[in-house]
């Protein structure tokens, strides 16, 4: 008595010819010709871009000092003390 085994079905891979990087069916605008209906953004939007990032970053960029602060404070008693 032959048992008859599942044979597993053979995948096969069909080469296209095109590379992981290729990006030639990509559509969209070029860096170097923008949209020539949209104006450019001025000096005074650009500084209050800028700024309201700042603003937005400030809290925290205080709360890592100060967490990093308290970490040198601990290091420093605990290697002077020793």
């Amino acid at each position: 008595m032959s048992k008859k085994k599942d044979k597993k079905e053979k995948v096969r891979y069909y080469d296209d010819g095109s590379t992981v990087a290729d990006m030639s069916g990509v559509k969209g605008r070029r860096l170097s010709g923008g949209d020539p209906y949209r104006p450019r953004a001025s000096a005074k939007e650009k500084w209050d871009t800028y700024w309201h990032a700042v603003k937005m970053m400030f809290v925290p960029m205080l709360v890592v000092l100060v967490i990093l602060s308290i970490a040198y404070m601990i290091l420093y008693l605990l290697f002077t003390l020793t």
